[in-house]
């Protein structure tokens, strides 16, 4: 099989595998289905619980647990809404605190959901801690993850195909998979994690202002983040945007995620 043959062949599968993300309305790569994904999630998910302290029964604890089903049912609410009723049925929601001093939170496909305590202080309370979960319950709605995977395997796919087109000429394909490696990964890879984090960041706004809390918070939120120190890569070798920018969008975002949540008859935000 000639190379442009195997290239039409390669669109024509990837345009075939891709889903809707409900909330931008966009085709995304979904070249492993939830269907596989979720179960391998849940199954890491548990033997990470199994191996880190799981902290139960205190109020920050419960507060977690408390502010994520309110995001939860929000997200439900908009998603009923707007023509996608049953899209949750195979997530299975769950929001853990795990003692871990790193300022981090993250989420697994299909919502398994874990925040660290070294997080707490940044958040500075249940409105914050909705903007680290509203976040965070949108990279699961969004399929991040599957995109990430899906992602990754084009990339490696891309890595092969251009080492069997240089594979009786070695020197070339020496610098080819330079080459490669990082125009891939800073050129592809890297701006794709920025838009997702961008992306769960809009959403997440959603919504927290559905919820019942003022998006604006999420702005503080960050500024929090910035002034708590700790080095960071530029922006364009690093898979997130820089604290500034997500603080400049949010405060732009926030008026209409605020606009959003009226449609829902929230008229009064938690600040």
């Amino acid at each position: 099989m000639n190379m442009k043959k195997a290239a039409g062949l390669l669109t024509v599968f990837i345009f075939l595998s891709c889903s809707v993300n409900p909330f931008t309305g966009k085709k995304t790569l979904a070249l492993v289905p939830n269907s596989q994904i979720f179960p391998m999630a849940f199954q890491e998910y548990g033997q990470f619980l199994k191996e880190n302290k799981v902290i139960n029964g205190s109020q920050e604890a419960q507060m977690v647990k408390n502010v994520g089903q309110k995001i939860a049912v929000a997200a439900g609410r908009w998603l009923n809404a707007n023509g996608y009723a049953g899209y949750l049925k195979d997530y299975k929601w769950e929001y853990n605190l795990v003692e871990n001093p790193e300022k981090n939170a993250w989420c697994m496909p299909g919502g398994k959901i874990v925040f660290y305590t070294g997080i707490l202080p940044i958040a500075s309370g249940e409105v914050g801690v909705a903007a680290i979960m509203g976040h965070e319950v949108a990279h699961a709605l969004a399929n991040h993850g599957q995109q990430r995977m899906s992602a990754s395997q084009l990339q490696v796919m891309g890595a092969v195909a251009g080492n069997m087109a240089l594979s009786n000429d070695p020197e070339n394909q020496e610098i080819f998979n330079q080459a490669y490696g990082i125009g891939s990964t800073v050129g592809v890879m890297l701006p794709f994690s920025r838009s997702h984090e961008s992306e769960a960041d809009r959403i997440g706004l959603q919504l927290m202002a559905i919820a019942g809390y003022d998006p604006i918070a999420a702005a503080d939120l960050w500024r929090r983040m910035k002034a708590s120190g700790g080095g960071a890569p530029p922006e364009f070798l690093s898979t997130h945007p820089s604290s500034d920018t997500r603080i400049n969008n949010i405060t732009s975002w926030a008026p209409g995620a605020k606009a959003e949540a009226r449609k829902f008859g929230v008229t009064t935000f938690k600040k």
